[in-house]
């Protein structure tokens, strides 16, 4: 095992086909990635379809950790890169598989590389989990890869920039941050939760439009890659405005009061 891939997390999201999973065990043995996070599969993940596939990659697929949805796969994570293969709404800066997994060997802490459904892709939900996001190049005549594919297409980028061939990492590494502590995903995700709360409560965000808004948020957030103190701080500054929001509102309900007598 490479000690510079051992901790990132293949995660698929909801895949349907079994020899697709059977094979992304195999290519990620053959390119020395070891953790396969699997949500809400809607197929047999350790059947005979997958174990055909997966040939002498079956330990990998046995040991395959099954969980009911994104944010428990992305548990602990500090980086998270997600895939895609269309535009969406809210502009996106898309990297190739080569200019953004660098980024997650870079860190020594639990990283994950996110891929969709094999009809669907990701959601823009599931989207939002993300720091950065790639899309495959591929020629202009059939532009839709397998899963399977995809999965093999990073597997052998990431290997390769772990085990250089030539030259040695810089050449991989040049456009990439120094390493940060960044804090992890639910951390984050419990800040986000509390600020679309918070601005639902003073009227900036409107339920029927609040989710599309939280995304740009969200995207403006995760491209400076909080720490764990930064996460804090502004949790704090959030309560004290909640604080600060509630003493108005008593301070007024008393003189209302008064004003009666």
């Amino acid at each position: 095992m490479n000690n510079l891939l051992h901790h990132i997390r293949i995660v698929l999201v909801e895949p349907a086909g079994a020899l697709n999973i059977g094979s992304i065990s195999r290519v990620m043995k053959n390119m020395g990635l070891t953790q396969l996070v699997i949500v809400n599969p809607q197929c047999e993940v350790c059947g005979e379809e997958a174990s055909r596939m997966a040939v002498h990659a079956i330990d990998l697929l046995e040991t395959a950790q099954i969980v009911p949805d994104l944010p428990t796969a992305l548990a602990g994570c500090t980086r998270v890169i997600a895939t895609t293969a269309r535009a969406r709404a809210i502009p996106t800066q898309l990297e190739t598989p080569r200019q953004a997994l660098p980024w997650l060997i870079e860190s020594n802490e639990p990283t994950a590389l996110i891929f969709g459904r094999e009809d669907s892709g990701l959601t823009n939900a599931e989207l939002n989990y993300a720091t950065r996001y790639i899309r495959i190049p591929v020629g202009s005549e059939y532009s839709s890869l397998n899963l399977a594919q995809a999965v093999g297409v990073c597997a052998y980028e990431l290997q390769i920039c772990a085990n250089p061939v030539e030259d040695n990492l810089s050449n991989f590494r040049s456009n990439i941050p120094p390493n940060l502590d960044i804090a992890p995903v639910e951390l984050i995700e419990g800040y986000y939760q509390q600020l679309e709360t918070l601005l639902l409560e003073i009227g900036y965000l409107l339920p029927h439009t609040a989710a599309h808004r939280m995304e740009k948020i969200r995207r403006l957030y995760n491209r400076s890659q909080l720490s764990p103190n930064e996460v804090a701080l502004l949790r704090g500054i959030l309560r004290q405005v909640h604080w600060s929001i509630d003493s108005t509102n008593s301070v007024s309900i008393h003189a209302d009061k008064n004003e009666g007598f």
